[in-house]
């Protein structure tokens, strides 16, 4: 098949859905497909082989927040674009740590979704352009609903259906403030007859977003996620005597490392857990950074300060050599994720998991058998689960075995690239819902 795919960059952040659309471009490559990356917004990071073409960057950064903020970047000359449509220039761009204004944020959302009749229409001129000059494929995908503008002047412009890829997109537009979250949810809900079909990456995202965004059964698909495994080794076991807890994810409320430590303290004065490290990474934001400082002043103030450290953002060695490093993995995400690559991540080095019974967790757990589930939301739920065990290592042992065959038997790239195909080729039409 020639495959067109789209991928949101996320400038600086290692995002799951850029892992996961990387990870799938890159494994129907390897199956012989003829598939053409395409970076939206900034140029992707991730942390193998990037795939996503480098020449190109559709409605790049900066030319979208020009166009947001003045009209008059809405009719500059192309060629004058190019100044800052780059790659390098996007690069550059995207290495400065600026907060995100929640206002702004909200008006570029809407903006996209307005498609070629909005703020962008020069943007979606270019996107045609381009398109109309290269060899027709035989489908095209979009990586999240936010994009669902595109969906149309695509499938126009190519002549090919399109699907649109559904990843977490749900708390993107939760968090939106209003006017722009339910001016954003009218635009997609009112566009969800565009693409051909949509596609969920876990059996909770098909029936939460086909409820949300008003989506038909017969039209949704499950291609669940998939991970590289080739070099992810199954942890060994130590004799230091310290029991390691991590946590691998963003930094930010939602993720709730605030309550995993909050489960480690109850662990230490109500568990009996002698003295043992708790051990976070993943990307932080300039607007968490204040939160990640609250979270260090509390366990200071509890006197276990010497016991917790922040790896921050690690690549794909570090990640793999952190994962290695601990005896069990527990991210009490608060809200009811659809994705969970870093608990497929963690199972797959043979480092049991806690999490919360909820989102796609539960259907992850049953799978693989390579964790326990918590109470969402109780930290002391996850306290206990945490300290069953370090109590038991032969459970811990059992669990960590059973997650590295799961994850190998129900969530390879090679998998998630075969049921790809059967979806975009058409072959798979049972609805999932």
């Amino acid at each position: 098949m020639r495959i067109y795919a789209f991928t949101a960059g996320a400038a600086q952040m290692y995002c799951g859905s850029c892992l996961r659309d990387n990870a799938l471009a890159a494994q129907l490559k390897a199956d012989g497909h003829d598939v053409v990356l395409m970076p939206v917004y900034t140029p992707t990071l991730v942390d193998e082989e990037n795939v996503s073409s480098s020449d190109h960057v559709f409605f790049g950064g900066i030319s979208v927040y020009l166009q947001q903020v003045s009209r008059l970047f809405r009719k500059t000359p192309w060629f004058l674009d190019r100044l800052w449509d780059s790659t390098l220039t996007l690069r550059l761009a995207s290495k400065r740590s600026i907060p995100v204004n929640p206002r702004f944020l909200g008006e570029m959302t809407v903006s996209m979704l307005e498609g070629p009749a909005g703020p962008y229409r020069k943007e979606f001129e270019k996107l045609a352009r381009y398109l109309e000059r290269m060899e027709k494929p035989d489908v095209a995908t979009l990586p999240n609903s936010l994009l669902i503008g595109m969906a149309k002047p695509v499938r126009e412009a190519l002549g090919c259906p399109v699907y649109v890829t559904l990843q977490g997109e749900d708390l993107f537009l939760e968090n939106l403030e209003e006017p722009f979250r339910s001016r954003a949810l009218q635009l997609i809900r009112s566009q969800v007859d565009q693409p051909e079909g949509f596609i969920a990456v876990s059996e909770f995202g098909a029936r939460l977003m086909a409820a949300y965004l008003g989506i038909s059964s017969q039209r949704m698909h499950i291609v669940p996620l998939g991970v590289n495994t080739s070099d992810l080794q199954m942890r060994e076991e130590r004799n230091d005597g310290v029991f390691r807890i991590g946590y691998l994810a963003r930094v930010a409320p939602e993720k709730s490392l605030h309550q995993l430590c909050e489960a480690y303290y109850w662990m230490r004065r109500e568990g009996g857990l002698p003295p043992s490290r708790l051990e976070a990474a993943g990307y932080l934001a300039p607007e968490h950074k204040p939160y990640l400082k609250t979270i260090e002043k509390q366990m200071k103030a509890w006197g276990l300060e010497a016991e917790f450290h922040y790896h921050g953002a690690l690549d794909r060695l570090r990640k793999i050599e952190f994962l290695r490093s601990l005896d069990v993995m527990c991210v009490p995400s608060i809200y009811a994720e659809t994705k969970g690559l870093y608990v497929l991540e963690a199972m797959a080095c043979g480092v049991p998991v806690v999490s919360p019974n909820h989102g796609s967790f539960p259907e992850m757990i049953h799978r693989t058998g390579g964790g326990l589930l918590a109470e969402p939301n109780h930290p002391v739920s996850f306290g206990r689960e945490l300290l069953r065990l370090y109590q038991d290592q032969a459970l811990r042992r059992w669990l960590g075995e059973r997650g590295y065959r799961g994850v190998r038997q129900h969530y390879t790239k090679e998998q998630m690239a075969q049921k790809a195909v059967a979806v975009l080729s058409g072959v798979s039409r049972n609805p999932v819902c």
